[in-house]
This record gives structure tokens, C-alpha cells and sequence, in this order.
């Protein structure tokens, strides 16, 4: 997983902000929406064993172990215009989605070898 400059600006912004210390963004893929999954992006605390820690840019990622497979080759990017603002992930393995925007359906990446 990579980073836009816009993302990791972002990210840099949110972690500066925030009411107590955290040491990135966990990213993570979850059940649901019209096309049957959708991205999860929240505050991350700590940093969880089974975490993939994705340092990119100056800023910190932390995969959700159960989203690895999902998300390679994914780039992270965010977007802010006069209707929203946030973050839209660019992944390969996504095979569609839904109209709205709000989920997707993925496939995991395969791995040769």
C-alpha cells in the first residue's frame, strides 16, 4: 500500500490534531453495502501485533491483518472538493461498485509463487 501526497499531507494533519496521541491511520476493508464491502479508516492508538505497518511519506498506516490480501497494491489517496472531503483508495483488486461510492467489491490479490 502507497500514499498519495495528498494522503499522507492528510493523514499528518489528522494525527497532529487529534485529543490524544495516536500513531497513525488503521485501514481495514468490512462487511457490507450495496456491493458488499466497504473501506474502514480510523484513529490507531497503538500498534496491534498482528498489524501490517505500511511508513510511507512520514506518516504511519496500519493494515488490518484480515484487509492484507485486499488492499495490496492499493494506493491511498484524498480527494477534497466543494460537496466532500476523503480519502479514496485506488486498489486493483477491486471488481466494482456500488453507485453511490460508499462500497465495493474486492478480490484478493493473488500471489505467485
Amino acid at each position: 500500500m502507497r500514499l498519495t501526497d495528498a494522503a499522507a499531507q492528510r493523514i499528518s494533519e489528522l494525527t497532529q490534531r487529534a485529543d490524544s496521541e495516536i500513531v497513525g491511520l488503521r485501514v481495514g476493508v468490512k462487511n457490507g453495502g450495496c456491493a458488499g464491502q466497504s473501506y474502514t479508516v480510523e484513529y490507531a492508538h497503538d500498534v496491534r501485533p498482528t498489524d501490517e505497518v505500511v511508513e510511507d511519506k512520514g506518516v504511519k498506516i496500519l493494515v488490518d491483518p484480515k484487509a492484507v490480501l485486499f488492499l495490496l497494491g492499493t494506493e491511498m489517496d484524498y480527494k477534497a472538493d466543494k460537496m466532500q472531503a476523503q480519502f479514496v483508495f485506488n486498489n486493483p483488486n477491486q471488481i466494482s461498485a456500488c453507485g453511490c461510492g460508499e462500497s465495493v467489491e474486492l478480490r484478493p490479490a493473488k500471489i505467485d509463487g
